[in-house]
């Protein structure tokens, strides 16, 4: 069941909202102010949020870039502000869709359930599952025959493109600079090499990052894969 959280202080529409956008495979909560919306965040699971902008305790607008940063879900604001300059600031911000008052309920959910779908098909993009391996890159939780395994940020970058390229080798230089290029100007020649050890020792999986001599690495494919 996706639960979509609207965030709406007009109690009537609210409680209108979370009615219509009730289905077998989605319901809807409501609340009435940001305060409120934070604390249903952080103890539901919410795969999408309606969001006006004029609330009691804030602008929506504002409290967009804390719902990409500390949640990364798709956001569609639904509100009375129809300006040009509005629909361009919410968009700017991070808005995935932009709604203004009145509208259709067809329109919204057929806007809801597009912004699901893309949600669903992300969810899978960043998702690699072979064997005991389960890595959800988007959520950052890596796991081994159901273990879960705390990996740093750079071990999450070489698994994941090491993961994306399966079955290809990748020379060492190509991976030195898609992993540190952007963040460091000079990386000791060791630090890859350290990498793969720690990703090997960590995913107990020598068998699948094979080391292909003097050119670099692979992520070995399973025969299922």
């Amino acid at each position: 069941m996706k639960r979509i959280l609207i965030v709406e202080d007009d109690k009537t529409l609210a409680s209108g909202l979370c009615r219509a956008l009730k289905n077998q495979e989605t319901e809807a909560i409501a609340a009435e102010n940001l305060h409120t919306a934070k604390e249903c965040l952080s103890s539901e699971d919410v795969a999408l949020v309606i969001l006006d902008v004029n609330l009691p305790d804030g602008n929506g607008f504002d409290f967009l870039p804390y719902l990409k940063n500390e949640y990364s879900i798709p956001v569609i604001m639904l509100t009375a502000n129809d300006l040009e300059s509005d629909i361009v600031a919410g968009l700017e911000a991070g808005a995935d869709d932009y709604i203004t008052k009145p509208f259709s309920l067809a329109v919204l959910r057929a806007r809801v359930n597009t912004q699901l779908r893309k949600s669903d098909d992300r969810k899978i993009a960043n998702r690699f599952v072979s064997d005991k391996y389960i890595f959800d890159f988007e959520r950052m939780e890596f796991s081994v025959d159901s273990v879960m395994i705390e990996l740093s940020k750079t071990e999450q970058k070489l698994l994941r493109i090491l993961t994306d390229n399966a079955g290809i080798t990748l020379s060492r230089d190509k991976l030195v600079d898609r992993i540190w290029t952007d963040s460091a100007e000079y990386v000791d020649e060791n630090a890859l090499s350290v990498t793969i050890k720690r990703l090997r020792d960590k995913l107990n999986t020598k068998e699948r990052i094979r080391t292909v001599y003097g050119i670099g690495y692979m992520w070995v494919k399973n025969n299922a894969d």
